[in-house]
């Protein structure tokens, strides 16, 4: 299928309801911090708005596409240094074990094309670990992380993003 769209998307006609295209729409410097952690060609790092586990981000195609397999080489491409540097810099500032990645984009009003980067802390619970980590997203709304939070991350997160001609971090890593 042929990508859906050129540069960045514009807010959509409020029929549509797409959250993504109306951030997407504005000027990244009017975005509260945790809107614009990162901002690429192809792609907008926020944290997630629901979550209430500090630092799991989505990283949000700047075009209206619905699937990865819309994207172009090139966003492909840039999708995949984004997460690398997202998960670099999860491990630095929040010390995660590792990060999982995912996308489904099914939520009615959130089909636009994200892709979930979410930090496994040590001390997650075992029967929170792998798919079950989306309880996270599901919970209380006094339970998810504050606003005033997601900044502070954001401004955290962006002070540990390597560039992308950085060379690979070393260390020890859990055997797979």
């Amino acid at each position: 299928m042929p990508p859906t769209g050129e540069g960045p998307c514009s807010p959509p006609p409020p029929a549509t309801g797409c959250y993504s295209c109306a951030q997407n729409g504005a000027d990244p410097a009017t975005l509260p911090p945790r809107e614009r952690i990162l901002v690429a060609d192809g792609w907008r790092v926020a944290h997630a708005l629901t979550a209430a586990m500090p630092g799991w981000l989505v990283v949000v195609s700047r075009r209206h596409i619905l699937s990865l397999a819309d994207l172009t080489p090139a966003e492909a491409a840039e999708l995949g240094v984004v997460t690398w540097r997202l998960s670099n810099a999860l491990a630095a500032a929040l010390g995660c074990q590792k990060t999982y990645v995912a996308c489904f984009c099914e939520a009615t009003g959130f089909e636009h094309l994200h892709i979930h980067v979410i930090p496994r802390a040590p001390d997650l619970p075992p029967d929170e670990r792998g798919p079950a980590v989306f309880t996270h997203l599901q919970r209380p709304a006094h339970h998810r992380v504050p606003t005033a939070e997601m900044d502070r991350l954001a401004g955290l997160l962006a002070r540990h993003l390597p560039t992308p001609d950085a060379p690979t971090p070393t260390g020890p890593s859990e055997p797979h």
